[in-house]
This record gives structure tokens, sequence and C-alpha cells, in this order.
């Protein structure tokens, strides 16, 4: 078809802006360092989400008042997996494939980072996973940043044999891999110290009617009760439904932070929990990164909890692999991720232990008002064997 002259001035002039376009767009790609954060800002762990949000912002913020990373400023790319496995394959591919992104850097539930993994592999993108979890994920690409059961299991099962006499114990988790893994390990723990699990029962991840499992529980009558769910609202309706039926013996929970205590009111005081932060840590690094992250996000400012911080210091430490290796170049980087530290509000953080980190631990009971009272620390706590084979 034959244009008129006036046609083909406005092809010529689209044309034109287009090339401009994407010349502009090429630039902006070459001097800018993107970080993919996928996360579940629907779901199951929309609770905690966007304190993790708020703590990548302000590392971001704080890297890029300071000049960058190799010259270059960094971006967050944030992505919804909406907590599982088909929204994970969707976020992981969009950020990777589409965002073009420099490295992945988010807590996310193990669900939605095991349907993520293979993409990442495809794909040859560094990927810190920043949320507690059940252990033993190893990939090339995958480096862990929080703790793992080795870790936090002991401290919690210890204090109820010694404090309470504890012998037999009855464990609650959502049906799925962080659920089981978690129970799984507390339960050889458990056995391994001459305690009995006399009940181990599980829900799916979206489920919410606890009734069933805690008539087995008050009819087994154990000295206390552990419960490993999906982080956020499965918190909730569980420990809502345990105070609504008058259970009273000593109750840990793996999975609850400090910001899904606080939401919970009252229902959250006296359980138990152990970590790798706590915000009242007294600390200059932790009482610097409070004052920060209250002077950004002011009365909008979320919970820092022992989900948000790894997210802030393993942005720190992707920018030290990446000034170590002097490229974004991802082979380069994840030889220097394990080589690298950083000490933030946890203290010194290195993923040098087969891409896990040693950790110090703290046990901690919530309060009335939410708070947590830190009840004993654990220094330098080794995650154990998690990736002996990785190369």
């Amino acid at each position: 078809m034959k244009l008129s002259s006036k046609s083909a001035h406005v092809v010529l002039k689209t044309t034109a802006g287009l090339s401009i376009l994407a010349i502009s767009m090429a630039a902006f790609a070459a001097d800018t360092i993107t970080i993919g954060v996928p996360i579940g800002l629907s779901g199951a762990n929309s609770v905690v989400a966007p304190s993790v949000v708020q703590s990548a912002q302000l590392a971001v913020d704080e890297i890029n008042a300071a000049g960058g990373i190799l010259g270059k400023k960094v971006a967050l790319e944030v992505a919804d997996d909406g907590s599982g496995a088909a929204g994970a394959q969707k976020a992981f591919d969009s950020l990777i494939f589409q965002k073009k992104v420099n490295a992945l850097i988010s807590m996310e539930t193990s669900a939605a980072r095991n349907a993520g993994l293979p993409i990442v592999s495809r794909g040859k993108v560094p990927y810190i996973y920043t949320s507690l979890y059940e252990g033993r994920s190893c990939n090339r690409y995958l480096f862990a940043a929080s703790w793992v059961p080795d870790q936090q299991v002991g401290p919690i099962v210890d204090h109820f044999v010694k404090q309470y006499k504890a012998k037999t114990f009855f464990l609650i988790g959502s049906d799925y891999a962080f659920g089981r893994g978690m129970l799984a390990f507390t339960k050889s723990y458990i056995e391994k110290k001459g305690g009995k699990v006399v009940g181990d029962e599980y829900l799916p991840m979206d489920g919410s009617d606890w009734t069933p499992i805690l008539s087995k529980l008050q009819s087994v009558k154990p000295d206390a009760v552990i419960t490993s769910t999906a982080g956020g609202a499965p918190n909730v309706t569980l420990t809502k439904q345990m105070r609504a039926a008058g259970i009273k013996i000593p109750y840990a929970n793996l999975s609850v932070d400090e910001g899904t205590a606080k939401s919970m009111g009252p229902d959250a005081d006296g359980i138990f929990i152990a970590g790798s932060y706590m915000s009242n840590l007294d600390t200059p690094a932790n009482k610097k990164y409070i004052a920060s992250m209250q002077k950004k996000f002011g009365a909008d400012l979320k919970t820092p909890n022992d989900m948000s911080v790894p997210q802030y210091e393993a942005i720190y430490l992707y920018k030290a692999a990446v000034e170590k290796a002097g490229a974004v170049d991802a082979d380069k980087v994840i030889k220097e991720l394990p080589l690298v530290s950083f000490n933030g509000p946890r203290g010194k953080v290195q993923m040098n232990k087969q891409h896990h980190t040693p950790l110090t631990m703290y046990l901690g009971q919530v309060q009335k008002d939410g708070s947590v009272k830190i009840l004993d620390s654990f220094a330098n706590v080794d995650p154990g064997e998690q990736c002996p084979n990785l190369n």
C-alpha cells in the first residue's frame, strides 16, 4: 500500500522516536544494576512482605546516596509471587527474562523458592534467599542469608525441657516444604534429647480451620506445643484459635516474626520464638538501622523483623560481591559471594558455609505489647551440613 507524504512523515517521526527511546533505555540499563524482588505481596506472606520491601528500599537508597555499585545506580524491580509456586514461576520468569535483572534478592515461601529455582538455573542469575527456611536447598546460584532449623530449634526445645520439664510435644504445621521440613528436624531433635512427639499434624497452606487439630492436641495433653506454619496469615489464625480453645501450655512458633506478632495483638502474648534478629538488639549497627528506617518511613514503618533485616543485609552483601568481582557477571559474582561479609543489624553475616551463614541466635518471648523480651543468646551458631556437594 502506498503512503501519502503526510502518512510517511508520521511514520518517520514515530520510528525516530522509538529509536531514541530504545537508545535511552539501553543507556539506562547500562548505567543501572537492577535487583529483582519476587515476594508474596498477596497470599500467606502478605503480612510480612511490606516490611521486607521497605528494608530493600532503604538499602538501595543508602547505596545510591553513597555512589551506587561500581559507579552505577541500583534499582529495584518488585514482583508479586502470590506466596506460592504458580505465582513464583511467573514472577521469576518476568524478572529474569523480561526485566533482565542482575540478581534476585528476596524473602519467599519455600513453595515459591522451589518453583523459581529451575528458572534461576536457566537464567544463570545470582539468587540470595533472605527467608528463614527448612534448610538443604542447594543450587549453584542460591545463597541463604537467614537461619535454618539446625540453628533455631535447639534453643527452643532445650528451654522447654530445662525450664518446664517438658517430655511430650505436639507439633503443628502448614502442609508444604517449610512446615514439614522444620517439624521433621524438630521431631528428630526432640527424640535425640529423650523427649517424645505425641502428635504431628498439618493443614494446607490456605487452610484456616485448625479446630480438628487442636482437638487432637487437647486429647493427648502434651507438655508443650511447637508450630511451623506459612508465615503470616496461618500464624494469626492458628494462634487465635489456640487462645480461644484455652490452650495454655508452653507454645513456640518457628515461623512468627515480630511484625506478625504485633498484628496478633494480645493473642501473641507468651509465644516463644528464636531467631537471628530482634528489633530491640542493643548494638550501634541496629540502632542506626532502626533510626534510618524510622526517618525514611515514619508512621508507615512496618516492624523490622527476622525476615526483613536479612533482606537489607543481603543487598549489601551483593554489593560487596559485585565490587570484589569488578563486574555484575553472574559467574564472577557467585564466586565472590561466599568470601564477602557485612556488619549489619544482626552483626557479621557471611554466607561462607556451603552457601549458608553462621549466626548469633536469640531466644525470645513475645510480651503483651507485641515486643519481644530476649531471654538468651547463642553466638555464632553453625548451620550444619547444608550443601556439601556444591562446586
